[in-house]
């Protein structure tokens, strides 16, 4: 399933950000729009945040995250001072081989890899340019995208 509509608005004392709501076995999903390939998960009173940047929103006013998933090391995707602004003692990061290695903390996997978090599976799956000429910035085999199965729904 992917998940692209967004409805409503959530604004964190912010700029209202897009949101939806979908149905899981164990109780609602929310997904928040942040910018670009930014996005926050709300389930189950637990908060996930997927490639937390500082250009998109003021990490500071945000939940704190007891997940963070990090697709691939750009900038536009990979910020510490944003994952620094949203860490507790107990987050946990998941990213790519080389997001890793640049943020020095993590749990790095690959693509085809999966892993257990918050009671729930996530399965790192390729994200790769298929544009003529620009593969070079996102070469496959190198970037994740994630499958999080959450009970009774799945979303990439």
């Amino acid at each position: 399933m992917g998940v692209w509509a967004f409805s409503g608005g959530a604004t964190f004392g912010q700029v209202p950000f897009e949101r939806d709501q979908f149905q899981t076995a164990q109780g609602p999903l929310e997904i928040t729009f942040i910018g670009h390939g930014t996005l926050m998960f709300s389930w189950n009173d637990r908060v996930i945040h997927i490639d937390p940047v500082g250009q998109y929103a003021d990490y500071s006013k945000l939940p704190k995250a007891d997940l963070i998933l990090i697709t691939h090391e750009h900038g536009d995707h990979l910020d510490p001072k944003a994952i620094e602004q949203i860490l507790k003692p107990t987050t946990s990061i998941v990213l790519n081989p080389n997001s890793a290695a640049k943020l020095g903390k993590g749990k790095a996997i690959k693509n085809g890899e999966s892993i257990e978090v918050l009671g729930m599976s996530i399965r790192a799956v390729p994200a790769y340019n298929t544009t003529a000429g620009r593969d070079r910035y996102h070469p496959r085999g190198r970037d994740n995208g994630y499958v999080l199965q959450f009970p009774g729904l799945s979303v990439y």
